[in-house]
């Protein structure tokens, strides 16, 4: 698989669980939660779904040879610069896992962009507050 291919397959992946709007090649449009996506197929599951009309579905199945277009007005969080700010803290110890939307830290802090879901003491704390600020100034701008 090319770079570029990856690039795509991870920016597709960072769409999910983010508000999505897909237009169909038959015109529908549907607008929801992106839950599930297959990418060899590109097939996607929105949930809560509402299409132009205003009718709400509970799960939409799209196949990917109907999605002529899929688009997300939510800018995705950013682990990169996540990444960035704990190498500061902790130098040569954090791992980016950019694909997988997750970050180590120490090799026993696991960290994503809903804070920290792996690990404890006073490391995880701190990479917990790294977070909180970061958090903190990305929604002040």
């Amino acid at each position: 698989m090319s770079v570029a291919q990856r690039k795509f397959f991870a920016e597709v992946a960072a769409l999910a669980d983010k508000t999505v709007s897909v237009v169909t090649t038959t015109g529908k449009t549907f607008t929801g939660t992106l839950i599930g996506i297959n990418p060899d197929t590109l097939s996607l599951c929105i949930a809560e779904a509402k299409d132009e009309t205003g009718q709400t579905y509970h799960r939409v199945f799209l196949n990917g040879n109907v999605v002529a277009q899929l688009s997300s007005t939510e800018k995705p969080f950013d682990l990169k610069a996540l990444a960035a700010r704990l190498e500061k803290v902790f130098p040569t110890m954090v791992k980016l896992y950019e694909d997988k939307g997750f970050i180590w830290v120490m090799d026993k802090i696991k960290l994503t962009e809903k804070g920290v879901v792996e690990g404890s003491g006073p490391a995880a704390e701190r990479v917990q507050r790294v977070y909180d600020q970061f958090i903190s100034e990305t929604k002040a701008k």
